[in-house]
């Protein structure tokens, strides 16, 4: 089985890479995971501003940030996992790595807003799960 986990280095994203874990498990074979970070681009000019140099650092810094906690947890549990760091916005990077190569599942977790924050702020587990026919798993 192939369970993309996307994480962002918060304790919700930390526990929904537990709860993959566990899920492996419970497999007959361990799962194949794979976590992706995803980091939003830069606002128009940044880049240009900053420099493309720096503006890597700030990706590289930012990725590395949301993926440590995760590789901690899976280092205990003596499991490895792919690690996709890619740059893009948040929902739509999820559904295109999570489609090329097909994952079986999504976990991911959801810092549980009330419907009308998630309607205004836009939720990512809602875009995820109303644009694909991979399961998802929401972790809270």
């Amino acid at each position: 089985m192939k369970i993309l986990v996307a994480v962002d280095g918060s304790d919700i994203s930390l526990r929904a890479v537990k709860y993959a874990i566990q899920l492996s498990g419970k497999l007959a074979e361990p799962a194949k995971l794979t976590l992706l970070a995803v980091d939003p681009p830069l606002f128009p000019g940044v880049e240009k501003k900053i420099g493309s140099a720096a503006a890597q650092r700030l990706h590289d810094d930012n990725h590395e940030h949301m993926l440590a906690p995760a590789r901690r947890a899976l280092a205990r549990a003596k499991l490895e996992a792919i690690e996709r760091p890619e740059i893009g916005e948040i929902a739509e990077t999820i559904l295109a790595v999570a489609h090329k190569p097909r994952a079986d599942m999504i976990v991911m977790g959801s810092h549980g807003r009330t419907a009308v924050k998630g309607v205004l702020l836009g939720s990512v587990s809602s875009k995820v799960i109303a644009q694909t026919d991979i399961p998802v798993t929401i972790v809270r």
